[in-house]
């Protein structure tokens, strides 16, 4: 109950952030979203920060984790091949909340708060990039830590066009040029997920 009470609290928060901005949005908002008392969310959160530390908590766990049901029988090109499709499909479901993150990773107010939650999933984040870096030897990459900050970099400025351009950024024509750069084949029909890359299936790469 504790668990599903903060969930549903977290989830409020991010949506109302996302519709209002983090400065715009209020605590009364948030209770009216989620449906709880203004009580409930001051037992669990004591201030409208630590309820932004909970939302930027839970987005870069799930960033961290697209990886975590890929099991050892999975191909390098199939791990690669997922990463590109779970990054840009999964900001396409979710772009509202993908343009939030970009401004609170950006303003001046917020950015201390996000660089905070990420040194306390350090331990994540190394892992992480450590995976990336693993799957690019696997490949034979001469340099895989240049691979994986150039494959992140490439990620992140498509995800960014996407969230300033939604309605004309070509993302299955990007989808398929990055297939090319990294000799993935070509890329199979993937539908678009609901929310994000938590809930986009296994994805693989054809073949």
């Amino acid at each position: 109950m504790r668990h599903r009470s903060q969930e549903r609290i977290i989830g409020a928060a991010l949506e109302v952030f996302a519709a209002h901005g983090y400065e715009g949005a209020t605590i009364s908002q948030i209770t009216e979203r989620a449906a709880v008392s203004r009580g409930l969310i001051s037992y669990y959160f004591a201030s409208k920060r630590d309820l932004l530390e909970a939302v930027l908590g839970r987005w870069l766990d799930a960033t961290l984790g697209m990886l975590d049901d890929q099991g050892p029988e999975a191909s390098p090109d199939e791990l690669l091949a997922t990463v590109i499709d779970r990054a840009v499909y999964g900001a396409r479901g979710n772009l509202d909340t993908q343009r939030l993150m970009l401004c609170l990773m950006l303003q001046p107010g917020t950015r201390e708060v996000f660089a905070r939650v990420e040194r306390s999933r350090d331990v994540a984040v190394r892992a992480f990039e450590d995976r990336l870096r693993g799957i690019f030897a696997a490949r034979g990459a001469a340099d895989p830590a240049v691979e994986e900050v150039l494959l992140r970099s490439l990620l992140e400025g498509a995800i960014y066009k996407l969230a300033v351009y939604e309605d004309t950024y070509p993302l299955a024509e990007v989808r398929s040029r990055l297939y090319a750069i990294y000799q993935l084949g070509e890329p199979g029909p993937l539908p678009l997920p609901a929310n994000g890359f938590r809930d986009v299936e296994r994805l693989r790469a054809p073949g």
